[in-house]
């Protein structure tokens, strides 16, 4: 009998859900909004929002919402989650343990360190079945993770969140719920610099709304005021930021200063990319491959970086467009569902 697989990636702010069939083809995917520092009730409700929809005997799971602060620490939060887990999921869990491969429930307070935040290393691990020499570049709503394959190995530092900080492999930049006043503190601003406020008045989703880069699929997130997703809204809030109102000046003007920002947070990652493309001789059959709500900010890198680009959509087998769109959104939840159906011998 055919089996339906879950891949979960439990995020601080975000649940995502990819659903394969056992030759590894999306049958669905989705993103649910996520607030787990307002408490465990939280992915409770996202979890079962999922479940209305998918069904699945197996389920392989990741996660990165370990760090939120209602945990005192993250051996805690990986505890708690899987607890969360498993009285919400029927069925085999497996728990994605990096290097370590999959590991059950009994074996969590032994591999807790493995398995905290590690959701990058299965899309890693993916990409490199696929593309042999690569730059990977997966742009989220928070963070961006880069990582470096070379004749098809995985050539990362960190496998600690700390260690990935200090080696740039992480970059905590994103295009969705990174606040603006993180991304600069100066801007450009009718022709000369201006400060930035130092408020969370406004993030990168009411940027890249205003530059027609972010779609309603990749921006689930509350806005900084709580108020409309619309680009009026958003030129009201990014104008907070360098201290006017959104009717000061035409809604060209706040176009023109979400441009700013989005070339701001281009160069923080691209400058993050350069670091790493220095450590290869030869970049001659380097490729970028993209991932993630922000993967149109990869896109645009390759072409800066004159490197060949493949979004990670390409190496995804889906029933149709909007499936495999939304699980490269998703993509360290298809990963790691892949990887699941893979190790249980199922997939060639």
């Amino acid at each position: 009998m055919t089996e339906n697989y879950i891949g979960w990636d439990i995020g601080g702010a975000h649940l995502k859900a990819v659903l394969l069939d056992s030759e590894g083809v999306v049958q669905a995917a989705t993103q649910v909004y996520c607030p787990l520092w307002r408490g465990l009730r939280e992915l409770e409700f996202a979890i079962d929002h999922v479940l209305l929809e998918f069904n699945a005997s197996r389920h392989a799971v990741t996660m990165t919402g370990e760090l939120v602060d209602i945990f005192q620490n993250r051996r805690e939060g990986v505890l708690k989650i899987a607890d969360t887990l498993s009285s919400k999921l029927q069925g085999e869990v497996g728990y994605y343990a990096g290097r370590h491969g999959f590991v059950n429930s009994t074996a969590l307070d032994q591999h807790w360190a493995d398995i905290a935040s590690m959701n990058w290393y299965a899309s890693v691990q993916y990409v490199a079945q696929n593309v042999p020499d690569a730059i990977f570049v997966d742009i989220g709503s928070t963070t961006t993770d880069i990582a470096l394959i070379h004749k098809a190995v995985p050539q990362v530092r960190g496998f600690t969140d700390a260690a990935r900080l200090q080696s740039d492999e992480l970059v905590y930049t994103g295009v969705v719920r990174t606040p603006l006043m993180a991304i600069a503190q100066k801007i450009p601003f009718l022709g000369q610099m201006t400060n930035v406020a130092a408020e969370f008045f406004a993030t990168a989703a009411d940027v890249y709304t205003l530059t027609g880069d972010l779609d309603t699929a990749g921006n689930t997130a509350e806005t900084a005021d709580g108020a409309d997703k619309t680009m009026e809204a958003s030129a009201c809030r990014i104008a907070r930021m360098i201290g006017c109102d959104a009717n000061d000046a035409p809604l060209a003007t706040w176009q023109a200063l979400a441009g700013s920002f989005k070339e701001m947070q281009l160069e923080q990652i691209r400058q993050a990319l350069l670091k790493h493309m220095a450590l290869l001789k030869d970049h001659s059959a380097l490729q970028l491959v993209g991932a993630g709500a922000g993967a149109f900010l990869a896109a645009e890198l390759a072409a800066q970086l004159e490197l060949e680009y493949h979004a990670v959509s390409e190496f995804i087998t889906a029933i149709d467009h909007e499936a495999r769109a939304m699980a490269a959104i998703c993509f360290p939840a298809y990963a790691v569902a892949y990887l699941g159906v893979r190790e249980s011998g199922e997939l060639a």
